[in-house]
């Protein structure tokens, strides 16, 4: 009231007392974002979910069911369906069946496999059961409730008791808890892997389900980063003619440090709104960065602000369905077909003894380069230290390359130093929740501590209940019980742990690439260099090849290894090893290649027309339409009928692509 002196008190009252209150007894209550959750509907969802996992497991297990499927089965269906999650099941089982009969498989990430109900609803192929057998013929089936297994696939091959035949073997011995919470009410997150050619049908495919106007992409927010803040205030003072000192800069950058930059979109997030609702009730939408011409619309908010409210997808993209998809192509083979014991393929992951090639003639001598999750540095040389010999080996392989803090001076010490099991030292989260309750821990307090570890937190937590500060002591809890003396220590270590279900579901489509390596080792190649032919330099490595040896040589011998560089290191070490073996790649051809993708004729590997740089993906199709419709009668023709540049045009002459061909069609008479 003191600003506005030159009125009267009661003048100066009403204009800030008065017209105030008025206002905001005028205005409605509103949120911005509504409170609960309002998920979509798909009608019948519950009944659906409920009948396809029963018709599934009654195939697979007989009916009735095992006592010990039944009741899984029964009280996740319970859970899911009760806190009303059927409907993301029911989504996600829709978007891989169309995927699958569009010729993609779909890979499962995260804690999913940890759900039976997932597995059975064609979610996700890990089956989160202990290991087990079961008939194919007369559904008898034995569950092995042993230490010594953690993986149905490292059972030993046997025949049915009851009719001979030969029983399946699978179960990954996964704690439903990682996924549904210990009380089944956690949201399931279901995060899927779709082929990355196939990523944008997969949205196109749940617009359809629900409606254009009901699925939107997930938004972003790009915040300034410290640097970048820094940078900022620098160029905003030499407009201004002033400057100061870098050091000064950061100290200001923490000012605007956090500030937006831009918009963006999620790389597989979809948000879906329910049919009874508008996007609007959530959010503003918009398209990405201002960009007005592209025909994406997001969230205007960061899809993390209403997570919770509406329902998020996250159906992504990844390179091996692609690479399954090409390799079941090149040869006619199914990756259902391929079993999960073979002894070659295990024994890439140890030595090259399968591949025909001395290990030293290969970095770490192991046979798994170029597998995806195994082919790194860094995961060869924990294969070299640990030598797995089964497949759970490799789930426990997957999951410390994949955690904080697990590998690296805590389970590679335990592991090379005071000759710990592989089978013992926490590899995944639910090792934690394994390992307690084998120990005699029960359920709830296990699952609290394997949340603390997981996340990093501490094992001594303070709680207020009441007003009174209570102190928790889950160190203490951990001591009673029958555990090694390192096992306390390395869970203090633990930053961040990897879920035993999305290790299982990497592992499985791994060994299967494993698998084409090993027996059908050119199309493995050839559809390695289609995945990677971004990266692919064809002078390098096909049309100087003699001198590949001193390219890696050259590159692994650099202070600091660029990105480019390093790209181009894999990929050579990828044709050297494919050297090794006696596959040959030839030069690109004219009459074989194919417009982006490398293929296999006779055994050897044959590249693309894009391999050439300049040579895009129009002009190469080009190429193979023209050659279908006739023959190039002269250089000159070539060009003209296919649009390739010139400068294109001088290096395929240098490569002696073109052979014996004329310049022109013009014949010379003398």
């Amino acid at each position: 009231m003191n600003n506005f002196p030159y009125l009267s008190k009661e003048e100066a009252k009403e204009i800030v007392v008065d017209n105030t209150v008025k206002f905001a007894e005028e205005f409605e209550n509103i949120r911005p974002i509504p409170k609960d959750t309002f998920p979509p509907f798909i009608e019948n969802s519950d009944k659906d979910l409920r009948d396809c996992c029963y018709n599934k497991a009654t195939s697979i297990y007989g009916d009735p069911l095992p006592d010990i499927v039944k009741k899984r089965l029964d009280k996740e269906l319970d859970s899911i369906i009760g806190n009303g999650y059927a409907v993301l099941y029911i989504i996600a089982r829709k978007l891989i069946l169309q995927s699958n009969a569009d010729g993609y498989v779909v890979g499962s990430r995260g804690s999913v496999g940890s759900s039976f109900a997932a597995t059975m609803s064609d979610i996700t192929e890990v089956n989160p059961l202990i290991p087990h057998y079961v008939c194919p013929n007369c559904k008898h089936s034995e569950f092995i409730d042993d230490p010594k297994y953690d993986s149905g696939f490292d059972l030993p091959r046997k025949n049915c008791p009851i009719c001979s035949h030969e029983m399946n073997r699978d179960g990954q011995k996964i704690p439903f808890e990682v996924f549904l919470g210990f009380h089944g009410d956690k949201e399931p997150d279901i995060d899927l892997n779709f082929a990355g050619d196939y990523q944008l049908t997969a949205h196109k495919n749940t617009e359809k389900i629900f409606g254009e106007n009901f699925v939107f992409r997930a938004g972003t927010i790009g915040t300034l980063a410290d640097k970048t803040a820094a940078a900022c205030i620098l160029d905003y003072l030499e407009k201004k003619n002033k400057s100061i000192s870098y050091l000064h800069a950061m100290f200001l950058s923490k000012r605007i440090k956090g500030s937006k930059r831009t918009t963006g979109q999620h790389a597989g997030g979809v948000m879906v709104v329910p049919k009874n609702k508008s996007i609007l009730d959530f959010t503003p939408i918009q398209k990405p960065a201002d960009d007005m011409q592209t025909d994406i619309i997001t969230t205007h908010f960061d899809y993390h602000s209403i997570s919770g409210k509406i329902l998020k997808l996250d159906l992504l993209g990844h390179d091996v369905p692609n690479i399954i998809k090409n390799l079941e192509d090149l040869t006619n083979t199914k990756i259902e077909e391929i079993p999960f014991d073979d002894e070659k393929v295990l024994s890439l992951f140890s030595s090259t003894e399968a591949l025909g090639v001395d290990k030293d003639d290969l970095k770490y001598g192991v046979g798994t380069i170029a597998i995806p999750e195994f082919g790194t540095n860094f995961v060869r040389g924990m294969l070299k230290d640990t030598k797995p010999k089964t497949f759970s080996d490799l789930v426990r392989i997957s999951g410390l390359s994949h955690g904080t803090n697990v590998w690296n001076s805590n389970a590679e010490k335990l592991v090379n130093e005071m000759n710990v099991p592989m089978s013992e030292v926490i590899s995944t989260r639910d090792d934690i929740m394994n390992q307690l309750i084998d120990a005699g821990m029960d359920k709830s307090t296990a699952f609290k501590i394997m949340e603390f570890v997981r996340k990093g937190k501490p094992l001594i937590q303070k709680k207020v209940v009441d007003n009174e500060t209570i102190i928790v002591n889950y160190e203490d809890e951990i001591k009673k019980y029958p555990l090694p003396e390192w096992y306390l220590d390395s869970c203090h270590k633990i930053s961040y742990l990897f879920p035993k279900a999305h290790a299982a579901a990497y592992v499985m489509m791994s060994y299967r690439l494993a698998w084409y390596k090993v027996y059908y080792p050119a199309a493995f190649y050839a559809t390695y260099f289609t995945q990677k032919i971004n990266d692919f330099d064809y002078d390098a490595l096909v049309y100087k090849i003699e001198n590949l040896d001193n390219l890696i040589k050259e590159i692994s011998q650099s202070p600091q290894i660029k990105k480019k560089d390093g790209d181009l290191l894999s990929l050579a070490e990828v044709v050297k090893e494919m050297q090794l073996r006696n596959i040959t790649m030839s030069s690109i051809d004219l009459d074989k290649s194919l417009a982006t993708k490398f293929t296999v004729i006779n055994g050897e590997v044959i590249p693309p027309f894009t391999v050439i740089a300049g040579l895009g993906k129009d002009p190469a199709n080009n190429i193979i339409r023209e050659r279908e419709i006739g023959e190039f009668n002269s250089i000159e023709d070539f060009q003209k009928r296919t649009q390739v540049n010139n400068t294109v045009i001088t290096y395929l002459k240098s490569i002696n692509f073109f052979k014996d061909m004329h310049d022109t069609n013009q014949i010379s008479l003398f």
